[in-house]
């Protein structure tokens, strides 16, 4: 079921929802992080977001990672699961999302060279230089990976 959220949202409005959502964390030779800057809110987040119906995190990821930076990814290991926190978007959606994290891995496909409706653009970071986030559960993810990473 394609635009399950939307179809959501225009059953309920703003309402705050529960939503789930997975993401990837990738990182390069010198292990900084993409991130991608986002054009609803104009901060940083992994690439990554909501589940459609029936679609596991797995598949929502890679979906979701294709969409967000044009990099073919395969998961190589759940990294963990994020449920706290509420994200309020400029158009007046408000949620709580439920995020699974995974370490990716390239397989194909290139970086995104210009902007798309929900990427102006992607870089690397490092773990510890990181700028201004989505939310504190982008935050949180993050610490996670370094600290799954570095183990």
């Amino acid at each position: 079921m394609a635009n399950y959220i939307k179809e959501l949202r225009a059953l309920v409005g703003h309402k705050p929802l529960i939503l789930n959502t997975a993401a990837g964390i990738l990182v390069n030779d010198q292990q900084q992080v993409l991130l991608n800057l986002r054009t609803d809110t104009h901060n940083w987040s992994l690439p990554g977001g909501y589940l459609e119906y029936g679609e596991t995190y797995a598949t929502a990821c890679i979906r979701e990672y294709k969409e967000d930076s044009g990099i073919d990814v395969k998961i190589v290991a759940p990294i963990g699961i994020f449920d706290q926190g509420e994200t309020t978007y400029p158009n007046g959606d408000v949620v709580q999302t439920i995020t699974e994290l995974f370490l990716v891995e390239a397989v194909g496909g290139h970086q995104l060279a210009q902007a798309t409706d929900e990427t102006i653009r992607l870089d690397y970071f490092d773990f510890d230089h990181l700028p201004p986030l989505l939310n504190q559960q982008t935050a949180d993810t993050l610490v996670a990976a370094k600290a799954f990473l570095n183990r």
